[in-house]
């Protein structure tokens, strides 16, 4: 059965990536929201998505007059379905996180949450039977960006332990607005007026949520907002390696700095859980990114990414529900106010680089001929 479970999504895996390669580039900044790069939630998914190649011959057909949105199928049903379950694993993998915050050391924490995504690399790749997988074109950059994201894991999980979860959340998804932003001067990838004015709305919302210079402000606003940083940085090392390896070399390097740097750091800080419910809530936090990922991988089998990406933000939705069943706490009015913010300047980001691309591809196909 577990076989059985392993071969389904590795064909899933494959499915995708020959998908991926076959698109085009019209998902940059959707798949940078699907992925959440500010958690660490991408050993898979984002590799599978953002490291996907643009074909230049996948544009529509020259006679198309304008692009026109694919009907929502039964299949698009079942994408939404299998993305909106993974955001739900991404949710429980903070939610545990601060749980388990109160009993040990975050970068404990850290550590059962890259063991958890490691495991399930190795049991989805197999890289030990493919000697090829472990070749790297860019050691360098594959090892900063792995630090890249172990950084942004540590950061994140150190600010849930003085932060709620929606404050937390709501900071982490500037990161693909850093993203945007930053992709200009680094990837030439420069954005215009109306993107630059959506990336400043959302950062504004990200200083509604921090509050700084008034009474509201904490501190550990800046370890949230450092680990969506870092985050942005990694997903852009993501994208400057897509043409030097391959989406399975990523993903066996994508963990590495987390087990190789905490290991040894766990003899000093190890505490044994003290009860059956705390083993449990550390299986949860190691396991739920691994399943999230597997059901994003089946999702992006049955839409793309721009279909599901506006579903990454039901996140907050959870985290929200989640911390007041769990926490008992709630957030404030400038919490969800800034919030808000964000995620509509992040759901405008996504609208305007899909029309940016749809333009370029009908720039780029060449015609008609009428004989």
């Amino acid at each position: 059965m577990a076989a059985s479970l392993v071969l389904r999504v590795r064909i899933a895996v494959t499915g995708l990536m020959n998908v991926q390669r076959a698109k085009d580039g019209e998902d940059v900044v959707a798949e940078e929201f699907v992925a959440k790069d500010l958690v660490a939630e991408d050993l898979v998914a984002e590799d599978m998505v953002a490291m996907a190649e643009p074909s230049p011959g996948a544009g529509p057909s020259a006679s198309a007059p304008k692009a026109v949105s694919p009907p929502v199928t039964g299949s698009t049903l079942v994408a939404i379905g299998l993305g909106l379950t993974a955001v739900l694993g991404f949710a429980c993998i903070d939610t545990s996180a601060k749980w388990l915050n109160q009993y040990f050391d975050p970068l404990q924490t850290a550590w059962v949450r890259y063991f958890g995504s490691v495991v399930f690399v190795l049991a989805l790749l197999n890289p030990f039977t493919r000697p090829g997988v472990f070749r790297t074109k860019a050691p360098g950059l594959q090892a900063l960006r792995s630090a890249l994201l172990l950084a942004s894991t540590a950061l994140n999980f150190f600010a849930l332990a003085y932060l709620g979860l929606p404050e937390v959340a709501a900071i982490a998804f500037s990161s693909p607005l850093m993203v945007a932003l930053l992709a200009g001067p680094v990837l030439g990838e420069w954005a215009g007026p109306r993107r630059l004015a959506a990336i400043l709305v959302g950062f504004i919302g990200v200083l509604i949520v921090t509050r700084p210079g008034l009474g509201g402000f904490q501190p550990a606003a800046l370890l949230a907002i450092a680990s969506a940083f870092c985050g942005a940085w990694y997903t852009l090392s993501t994208r400057m390696l897509a043409s030097r390896d391959s989406p399975e070399t990523t993903m066996v390097y994508s963990g590495v700095a987390g087990i190789v740097v905490l290991t040894p750091i766990m003899p000093f800080i190890w505490v044994t859980p003290p009860s059956a419910l705390v083993w449990l809530v550390m299986a949860i936090c190691g396991l739920a990114g691994a399943l999230g990922h597997w059901f994003l991988i089946l999702a992006f089998r049955h839409a793309p990414a721009p279909v599901i990406a506006p579903f990454s933000y039901t996140h907050l939705l959870w985290v929200t529900l989640f911390s007041y069943l769990i926490f008992n706490a709630v957030p404030d009015s400038y919490t969800i106010a800034g919030a808000t913010i964000v995620v509509a300047s992040g759901l405008y980001l996504i609208h305007r680089e899909r029309v940016v691309a749809q333009r370029k591809r009908r720039a780029a196909t060449p015609p008609e001929i009428i004989p």
